[in-house]
């Protein structure tokens, strides 16, 4: 077994030194960045692509503020079609590494969907650098974001293989338990950073996926290096997220307040919901 004792950092180990500036107010600022290196957006903020995230009335307030929505993948192909007939250029569709999957995906770009996002817990694989190179080869114009990874070398195979963008984070999702149930992961605050540094220079965006727990995480991520941020628990708060509410009482005070259920992908909750049971070889995560 190979050993680092490299140090890393997470978000809650960094500040930012305040610098001299000449900016005159916080609105002159320009907020466009790059998603992938092919397509440039008007916010750096993204809604993730999970089941209680993203949705059309939060794709339709994504759109209005800037941003790109990026739907999932775990619904049927009818609903995503009527996505993609929806916003078409203006979407971005998910997909596994299962081949009856892939070819819905690739029904859904040549309906008008702008690209695709190849999307597993870890990104970093012969079969997922091969399923990128894959889907470039038969439509080259449109844009493939893989993930996810958390290591440079993870980083550089996948934009080697075609990738136009790369997603960065492995279990520091506010839903996900991957380095408690398999002890995998990296703080990701050091793993951007690393990981920008090739970025610079391959000129492949980077999106930084998970771990956002405060507004201030967004501005370290961005300041680490990455170009758009991806947020899951932070949107599910909203009224418009596909999360599903409730409004609950409270028996004592009778002071009440909105709660909604979010969860992973890898979930027992979600895996009954959606496959009917856990999946074989798999345990929550």
């Amino acid at each position: 077994m190979k050993y680092s004792l490299e140090e890393y950092l997470t978000y809650d180990d960094v500040c930012l030194v305040p610098q001299y500036n000449n900016v005159p107010s916080r609105l002159e600022p320009s907020t466009e960045t790059w998603l992938t290196k092919n397509t440039k957006i008007g916010c750096p903020l993204l809604a993730s692509n999970m089941d209680t995230v993203i949705c059309p009335e939060l794709a339709d307030v994504i759109l209005a503020n800037g941003s790109m929505p990026i739907f999932h993948r775990f619904a049927s192909f009818e609903a995503q079609k009527e996505w993609v007939d929806k916003y078409k250029e203006n979407c971005f569709i998910s997909c596994g590494v299962n081949e009856e999957k892939y070819e819905d995906a690739v029904k859904l770009l040549e309906r008008g969907a702008r690209g695709c996002v190849i999307d597993i817990a870890h990104g970093h694989s012969d079969t997922v650098c091969r399923l990128v190179s894959k889907l470039r080869k038969q439509l080259p114009e449109k844009d493939v974001i893989a993930g996810n990874v958390c290591t440079v070398n993870g980083y550089q195979d996948l934009v080697s293989s075609g990738a136009t963008g790369v997603k960065i984070g492995v279990g520091c999702g506010a839903a996900c338990t991957t380095r408690i149930k398999t002890g995998f992961g990296l703080p990701q605050f050091s793993t951007i950073l690393n990981c920008a540094e090739y970025a610079k220079k391959l000129r492949v965006p980077i999106i930084a996926d998970g771990g956002i727990n405060f507004e201030k995480d967004m501005v370290l991520a961005l300041a680490a290096g990455a170009s758009t941020v991806m947020c899951g628990k932070l949107f599910s708060k909203t009224r418009e997220s596909a999360c599903q509410k409730q409004y609950v009482v409270d028996p004592v005070t009778r002071e009440g307040k909105w709660m909604g259920r979010y969860r992973g992908q890898a979930s027992a909750e979600f895996q009954m919901d959606f496959y009917g049971g856990m999946k074989k070889g798999t345990c929550a995560e």
